[in-house]
């Protein structure tokens, strides 16, 4: 018997010998009933969902995932499956092109992953000093190049757009007072800095850093971005009847998801009812859960990741595929106010 979990202060992801515990795995096997034919998960991570998806009655499952890491570990535990599990490098806003083929089902687990966090040098953990990279791909500009080469309004809005963070102003402020020293290249440096502009905090208050690194990471990530793309992508890949289930694990991520399944079903919540009707409200997905699927007290106690977890499930009916575009989707836009 394992003993008890450890727990990410950051995710509140389990550290155990295994490495993912798939977030609400059995609301999405229960909501998507029967579960079968083709289905894609479009961030493979360690594989916890394309195994439960395997199990639970899919014919073969297209495993998706941007962090050559997490490939490369598939390699191992997928082989046993033959044909019946597919690994494609790339990102999920691709995931109609990387499929090749129509869709029974695609699920999204958003986010950072554990095995991500526990690497160091992978830099996207204030709890663990390391080079400041937090890329997933591993390619491309990192969190350095963006705290030491980004206008001090880029990285305040920033830290406000993608963090939530009130204190967004003060921070990036320090931020560029402490680059014009010495460039920021450690994660440990950024978390120290950000520190210092913020309360002590409270027992039981999550780290001052938090936030801070949460919109750093996504803006690096182009998660957004990537999410309103793969919404769109997903759409596109599904067969009539096809089901798209999202779980995020913040309030922006599932603020967005919300706003597509409103408009992709055929409702504006943001309609006023003086206004002309809209020519085209025709439903794309019919929901599958009315409102997000939170997890229960029994998996929180198993899995603490899972506190903050929603679940979203449509089901996609025979209407043609439409675009949504990001402002559609209530996308925060950055100025671009150039680099300095």
């Amino acid at each position: 018997m394992k003993g008890p979990l450890r727990r990410s202060p950051e995710t509140g992801r389990p550290s155990s010998d295994d490495p993912h515990v798939p977030v609400l795995i059995e609301a999405i096997v229960r909501e998507c009933a029967p579960v079968s034919g083709v289905w894609l998960d479009g961030t493979l991570g360690a594989g916890g969902y394309t195994r439960e998806l395997l199990k639970a009655g899919a014919d073969r499952v297209i495993g998706v995932d941007r962090d050559p890491l997490a490939l490369k570990m598939a390699a191992d535990w997928a082989a046993p499956y033959g044909d019946r599990v597919r690994l494609v490098a790339g990102t999920f806003s691709d995931l109609d092109d990387l499929a090749g083929e129509p869709l029974d089902g695609v699920v999204l687990d958003l986010g950072v992953s554990s095995m991500q966090l526990d690497l160091a040098e992978r830099g996207f953990s204030f709890m663990k000093d390391g080079p400041l990279d937090m890329r997933m791909s591993q390619s491309g500009p990192s969190a350095a190049d963006l705290v030491n080469t980004s206008d001090e309004g880029v990285l305040a809005d920033i830290l406000y757009h993608y963090g939530e963070e009130r204190a967004s102003r003060r921070i990036a402020h320090a931020i560029v007072a402490a680059r014009a020293v010495e460039p920021i290249q450690t994660t440990a440096k950024l978390a120290e800095i950000v520190s210092k502009c913020l309360p002590r905090p409270k027992p039981g208050q999550s780290h001052p850093a938090t936030r801070s690194f949460q919109a750093i990471r996504i803006a690096v990530n182009t998660e957004f971005q990537e999410l309103a793309e793969g919404l769109n992508a997903a759409e596109r890949a599904l067969k009539p009847g096809g089901l798209l289930a999202v779980v995020t694990f913040h309030s922006l991520e599932d603020r967005i998801v919300k706003r597509f399944f409103q408009l992709a079903s055929g409702q504006d919540p943001n309609a006023n009812r003086y206004a002309p009707a809209k020519a085209d409200t025709t439903a794309r997905f019919e929901m599958v859960t009315r409102k997000a699927v939170a997890p229960d007290e029994a998996e929180v106690a198993r899995n603490p990741r899972a506190r903050s977890a929603k679940l979203r499930v449509g089901r996609r009916t025979q209407a043609p595929a439409k675009t949504l575009a990001p402002a559609e989707l209530g996308l925060p836009e950055i100025q671009k106010k150039g680099r300095r």
